[in-house]
């Protein structure tokens, strides 16, 4: 019979010789890291790849593209690699009449901006101010002479209610129209009242409450007010809504006329 061969048995490496075997393939691999991260460096710094490009894919009613990146460009800061897409967002939506700006870039150096303008929908404040109030109900400020439609609305009340008072207005204006009058100004007063002036210069006082009850208040009055008036558009000089069962008006020329019950005012 033909004997086994002896079997080979593999004597472990000893300890410092496997540490000195570990910390070569650590400085290999550190090296290599290194050299990439110094390769992408270099290449991320050449010419071909500063934005050369910023395209605005939709063109604004108050500003064009020329004029936004005229405006825009001297604040951008490095290259299609380092380029910092909050900040540029941020100086996108800085510029008058810009809501919201979406910032993506396309290789090798193009800067790629879709915007969103403000749609204004009334002024906000003090008549000289240059606020106004968009269909979001958001506030923001622009040039005095970029307002062209002085026909808006005024709306008044404290801050960070610009929302509420929109609401308000989309409330009850439509119920004036109804007179063959449109409603110029409402304003939510400090204490919570809501007070509209007509385009006649009528003064309306609407009391307490959300934009639903002085909605329901200013149906009841201008389902019967007509009644009371037959020129009601020249002739209101104010009326008083805050009763729960009535009103009171104030006809030019007129004394005071009470529709109703008129006890409880809010």
């Amino acid at each position: 019979m033909r004997r086994a061969a002896p079997a080979l048995v593999m004597k472990a490496l000893p300890l410092d010789v496997r540490l000195m075997n570990h910390v070569a393939v650590a400085f290999v691999l550190v090296f290599a890291a290194m050299s990439l991260s110094t390769g992408l460096g270099w290449l991320a710094k050449q010419p071909v790849f500063s934005l050369k490009t910023i395209q605005v894919d939709n063109e604004m009613a108050h500003s064009n593209a020329a004029t936004l990146r005229a405006n825009v460009a001297p604040k951008l800061t490095g290259n299609f690699f380092t380029l910092d897409l909050v900040s540029t967002r941020s100086a996108f939506e800085a510029v008058p009449w810009v809501r919201h700006a979406v910032v993506r870039r396309e290789f090798p150096d193009r800067l790629r901006v879709a915007l969103q303008e403000h749609q204004a929908v009334a002024f906000w404040g003090a008549d000289t101010d240059a606020r106004l109030v968009n269909s979001f109900g958001e506030v923001f400020e622009v040039n005095p002479g970029d307002v062209e439609a002085e026909d808006l609305p005024l709306l008044k009340g404290p801050k960070g209610q610009a929302a509420l008072v929109l609401q308000g207005f989309k409330a009850v204006a439509p119920l004036f129209e109804k007179l063959d009058t449109s409603l110029r100004e409402l304003e939510l007063t400090n204490r919570g009242s809501w007070r509209a002036v007509l385009e006649s210069g009528a003064v309306i006082e609407m009391g307490l409450g959300s934009p639903a009850d002085i909605q329901a208040r200013v149906q009841r009055f201008v389902a019967t007010v007509a009644q009371t008036s037959s020129k009601f558009d020249r002739n209101l000089e104010s009326a008083d809504l805050r009763y729960p069962n009535g009103y009171a008006i104030k006809l030019r020329g007129v004394t005071t006329v009470v529709v109703g019950s008129k006890q409880n005012k809010k």
